[in-house]
């Protein structure tokens, strides 16, 4: 029985999203990305820090992105994070003369927590017990 509601996703969102969203948040993530690795943003905490932009997640109303970052090697991420909000106003701005929208989305960053997580899962396959488990199967066959 379908119930209309899209499967969720491990950030609390649903996978997906219209085309139009995911249009969008493309167009903000490349912008965001130009606008960090060009050094447009001057602030002591970014100084010398590579920060990934993997994904932005548009609301379905177009005002709201939510931009994942992680600056190389994991490292002083509370710190990035901060750095980014303190300069909120001007990514901002930036990302409206860049993206051709009727509205600048109001921005918000998180962490991207994905190779945190595919780390944890290569440390969980590591485990004696997987590895007996995966030699037994190949064991088996």
């Amino acid at each position: 029985m379908a119930t209309g509601k899209k499967d969720s996703d491990p950030r609390g969102g649903t996978s997906g999203g219209s085309q139009r969203q995911l249009r969008v948040g493309e167009l903000v993530r490349h912008a965001v990305a130009e606008i960090l690795s060009q050094g447009n943003v001057h602030d002591e905490a970014l100084e010398g820090q590579i920060i990934t932009v993997p994904e932005v997640r548009m609301s379905p109303d177009l005002k709201l992105a939510t931009i994942y970052v992680m600056p190389l090697g994991g490292r002083d991420i509370d710190n990035v994070i901060a750095a980014l909000d303190r300069n909120k106003k001007y990514l901002r701005g930036e990302i409206a003369h860049r993206v051709n929208l009727k509205f600048a989305p109001d921005i918000r960053f998180r962490t991207d927590e994905r190779f945190d997580e595919a780390e944890r899962i290569e440390k969980l396959l590591r485990t004696p017990a997987v590895q007996r488990d995966l030699k037994t199967d190949s064991d088996d066959n």
